[in-house]
Parts: structure tokens; sequence; C-alpha cells
């Protein structure tokens, strides 16, 4: 018992270092480095992308899905580094499908000329690859997309906002008031029905908040900016637990509890992009028909 309250206290300082201190440096970074439509926030996103697929690439290793480190590293990044490319130094927005056809083509080519033995699992290799070019990296374009935005800086910062404050919130809300009502899902049984309406309710109040605080940046077109605020925040909300959601269902699928040690009280760099990952297009879409 004992063991377990220090264990439940030593993740609490964790998060709460990273909170405090790596929250407000990611949103400093967004704030103060807008150079080339922040271009440094977007070869952060491109960093953690290509992060992101090597852990990937180890949990689906666990189940004898087979690529290599330098394959996964480039199929992985190749998008977000591309849209990076766009849009802050302004190369052609046609580099991105004919990187991801090169990519194809190299994963559908490349078992042409491989040994007997490799060929038995070329299939899986091939899998694996289509996956690496999708998940996170596609999906961590969009918000690199977000820079193009009036008042870009700002459309980011709440996108953040609304993301992690909802993790920490229901992280929160779980930790006090979850005992009696967590495991309905099996991919993360830990999770609590508490704690997803104390996430959801954040992730509201921060869609409300910024249509209040920053109308340049959060002023509808389509409706009053309070109700369009709220949702903004639940889709993004719902959309950031679901992505934590999917990669848990990866790793319990794979039988590993982290993918990674990066980072204090999160685990690896795909634990903390997971939900920034499907909560970016949503983000992206919602708030281009909901406010420009």
């Amino acid at each position: 018992m004992g063991q377990q309250k220090g264990n439940i206290m030593k993740n609490l300082v964790e998060r709460l270092l990273v909170f405090f201190i790596g929250l407000p440096l990611l949103l400093s970074m967004v704030l103060v480095f807008s150079q080339n439509n922040h271009m440094f926030f977007n070869l952060t996103i491109f960093v953690f992308s290509v992060l992101g697929a090597l852990e990937l690439r180890n949990i689906l290793g666990q189940k004898s899905i087979i690529i290599s480190s330098p394959e996964a590293a480039i199929l992985g990044g190749i998008t977000p580094l591309i849209w990076t490319l766009v849009v802050s130094f302004g190369f052609s927005c046609f580099l991105l499908p004919a990187a991801f056809i090169m990519g194809a083509t190299w994963l559908l080519v490349s078992g042409i000329f491989i040994t007997q033995e490799k060929l038995v699992n070329f299939i899986n290799r091939i899998a694996a690859g289509f996956v690496l070019m999708i998940y996170p990296g596609l999906f961590m374009t969009w918000v690199i997309q977000m820079a193009v935005f009036p008042q870009a800086g700002m459309v980011i910062l709440i996108f953040l906002l609304v993301v992690f404050l909802n993790d920490a919130a229901a992280w929160v809300f779980g930790m006090l008031f979850g005992k009696n009502n967590r495991g309905y899902i099996a991919a993360s049984p830990g999770k609590s029905i508490v704690g997803f309406i104390g996430g959801m309710i954040i992730s509201v109040l921060t869609g409300i908040i910024a249509t209040l605080l920053i109308p340049g940046a959060f002023a509808s077109t389509v409706m009053p900016s309070a109700p369009a605020g709220a949702i903004l925040g639940l889709a993004a909300g719902i959309a950031a637990t679901l992505g934590d959601l999917c990669e848990s269902a990866m790793k319990r699928s794979a039988g590993v509890k982290d993918s990674g040690k990066l980072i204090l009280g999160r685990g690896g760099a795909l634990d903390s992009i997971d939900s920034l990952a499907l909560a970016a297009p949503v983000y992206y879409l919602s708030y281009y028909f909901l406010f420009t």
C-alpha cells in the first residue's frame, strides 16, 4: 500500500513538473518565435513526429511487424517536414503528395531484390511503413497548417490549451472522484467517466474563454462566438480523448505500458502527442468553419 501511494505521489510530481515547466515553454515558443509562420514550433512538431514514429515502430515490433529504424524515421517524418517547408518557407504544396508517393513506391518496390528470408515478412514491412507515413506524422501536419491562420499564435495557443488542459483535468478528476466509475473501456481501464466529464468541461470552458479574451481570433462568422467556442472546445476535447484511447489500445495490444521514457510522468513522445494528433484535424476544421 505504501509503495502504491509512493508511486502515485511520484507520478503526480512528475506530471506537475511537466505541466508547469514544459507547457509554458511550449506556449512561449508559439508566442515569441513566430518567424516564418512559427518555423521553430513547426520543426518541433516534425521532431516529435519522428520520435513518435520510432516509438510506434517499437510497438509494432512487439507483434512481429518489423521495419527498420531509419525507414521508420524517414517515413514518419516526411509529411510534417514537407509541410513545414511549405508553410514556413513557401515551397510548393505539391511536394507533399509527391513525397508520399515516393515513400509508398519505396515500400512497394524495395521487396523485389530482398533475400528469401526477409521476403517472408515483406508484407508486414509494407503495412508498418504505410501506418508510419500516416500516424502520427500526417495527423500532426494539421498542427503545422494552423500557422497560416491570421493570429495563428492565438489559434495554436488555444489548441494546445484545449488538449493539454483536457488531459490534466481528466487525470485530476479521475484521481479525486473516479474510483467507482472506471474500467468501462478495455483499452484503458484506468480512465473514469468523471475524468472524461471533467476533461470535457475544461475543454469547453477554454473554448468559451478564448472567444471572450481573444475576440480578434475567435469571433465566429456563423453564430454567436461563445457557443462557437464551446463547440470548438467540445469537438477538440472529444478528439483528444479518442486519440489518447487509440494509442492506449495499440499499447495494450502490444503488451507495453508506455511508448517510451522521454518525458517525466507521461512516457514517450507518442504518449505526449497522441491526443494532439487526433485533435489537430478536428480543431483545425472546426475553427475554419466556425471562425473564418
